[in-house]
């Protein structure tokens, strides 16, 4: 299902227009069943890079700031108007999946009498927004626009049929409805588009389902076109990955590569170190300084901001972090929805919970687990560590398997840590308590009382030696 961190950015996300057309309309065709999907979840719902593959054409198409935006879904798929969850979206059911015409067919009421509308579908995620402004800026002139593309495999899509002498766009015939010379075409329908609507309330009441699937097929209104003398310009996306379509796991696992492809592919142009770029996981927005190296397997969710320098080890797992400059994370490292400061020293093997802040050269060794927790300049805890809702100061050095006791197995409390405390190896804190400044917990101890500053606390049963104790000998197989 989806993230909720992906949802909450996309809706609160402010998109700056690339262009500006009047009387913009998009309308999203989702109401497809993914039969091939195999899946309980609607196919726009499966997730490419960490978030439904709708909510991937819906960024592209808010970016392109249009007046409305129809989504179209299918029956039985309330899940997805529930979990895009934006009442700025208009929300259409598709009672019937007759065909991509009848789809469009339902957005009718809801669009302007005036303007244009593009037509993109909730399973190709990949729009890119260059290749959309400039389908749009070609029917600003009163044209119909197609996205088309030459594959060398164009099985499965419909053909693009020009006219001999002009070379214009004439008509699409679906494959299963093409002629075996139709079928030698190369140069493919991706079924995006845009229109004028004064045009789409003409032609879609007229289409008809006289075909071999019996659907009313979206791809006639060019025909409709021709015989109007309307003039039909096609364009072309820069790569062919903007217009692939999900219909199987194979296909998504596809662009699931390519899309982190990409993105490897930028931050590399913008200076940023990957020790191998096809071993990198960005399922959300990523945004590197200088000099930043990232290591083998690493995966990055939500929004990361990582500063100048940084290293991040292999394995590592990030999600809604901010990491200042010159701090290491060592390999194998969990970090979610914390801030880390400058120069500071994680893993390997170390984990940082919800609501964790480091401040500057804090040392979080191996094994060690921090959560809800505020960690001032300078402490350290270095091995095999708890640390829960507690408050830190500066200086303050841990001990191995040093535990804060925080939750009485009904309710938490706070553990504070005042400055220059040293608090020895195997000590439990038990909460709520306090250690005051400059304070020395000795090794072993389990305090359960506030620590007085600058003083040692103990707290341990007394040493006895039993004489003439003999530790338990395995019985051989002849004794038993």
């Amino acid at each position: 299902m989806l993230d909720e961190f992906s949802c909450k950015t996309f809706l609160t996300k402010v998109y700056l227009p690339i262009i500006v057309v009047q009387n913009l309309n998009i309308v999203i065709l989702a109401a497809g069943l993914g039969k091939r999907m195999y899946s309980a979840l609607p196919k726009v719902l499966h997730p490419l890079a960490g978030k439904p593959l709708l909510l991937h054409v819906l960024e592209a198409a808010q970016a392109l700031s249009p007046q409305k935006i129809c989504i179209i879904y299918g029956h039985g798929n309330e899940t997805v108007p529930q979990t895009i969850a934006n009442n700025k979206f208009i929300w259409v059911k598709q009672e019937l999946q007759l065909g991509t015409g009848h789809a469009l067919m339902q957005s009718l009421p809801h669009l302007n009498k005036d303007g244009v509308t593009l037509v993109l579908y909730g399973d190709v995620p990949l729009n890119q927004v260059i290749t959309l402004e400039k389908l749009i800026k070609v029917a600003s002139t009163k044209n119909l626009a197609l996205l088309t593309v030459e594959l060398d495999d164009p099985s499965g899509y419909g053909r693009i049929i020009r006219d001999i002498e002009t070379g214009k766009v004439s008509a699409i015939v679906e494959e299963k409805d093409a002629n075996i010379t139709q079928r030698k075409i190369h140069e493919v329908n991706t079924g995006i588009m845009v229109a004028q609507n004064s045009r789409l309330q003409d032609w879609l009441p007229r289409l008809e389902n006289k075909n071999t699937q019996k659907e009313y097929y979206l791809t006639d209104i060019v025909a409709m076109a021709t015989k109007a003398g309307v003039n039909i310009e096609a364009t072309h996306p820069s790569y062919t990955w903007e217009v692939m379509g999900v219909n199987s796991k194979i296909q998504l696992a596809e662009l699931e590569r390519i899309y982190q492809n990409e993105f490897a592919k930028k931050l590399l142009k913008q200076g940023v170190t990957l020790a191998d770029p096809s071993r990198i996981d960005i399922r959300g927005q990523l945004d590197c300084g200088k000099d930043v190296e990232i290591d083998i397997n690493c995966i990055f969710e939500g929004l990361v901001k990582i500063g100048d320098g940084v290293r991040i080890g292999a394995h590592s797992i990030l999600k809604n972090v901010n990491i200042e400059a010159g701090t290491i994370i060592f390999p194998f490292s969990s970090i979610e929805n914390a801030d880390i400061g400058k120069n500071c020293r994680i893993g390997p093997f170390a984990r940082m919970r919800p609501g964790t802040k480091l401040s500057n050269e804090v040392h979080i060794g191996n094994f060690v687990e921090v959560k809800n927790s505020r960690i001032a300049a300078g402490s350290k805890a270095n091995h095999l560590s708890y640390i829960g809702d507690t408050t830190m100061g500066k200086n303050v050095n841990v001990g191995a398997g040093t535990i804060t006791c925080n939750y009485d197995g009904a309710n938490k409390f706070q553990t504070i840590i005042e400055d220059n405390v040293f608090i020895g190896s195997d000590t439990q804190l038990i909460a709520p308590v306090k250690v005051a400044k400059g304070s020395t917990i000795g090794a072993g101890s389990t305090i359960t009382r506030d620590a007085p500053p600058d003083e040692l606390t103990l707290s341990r049963a007394k040493q006895i030696s039993v004489f003439g104790w003999k530790r338990p000998v395995k019985k051989t197989k002849a004794e038993k």
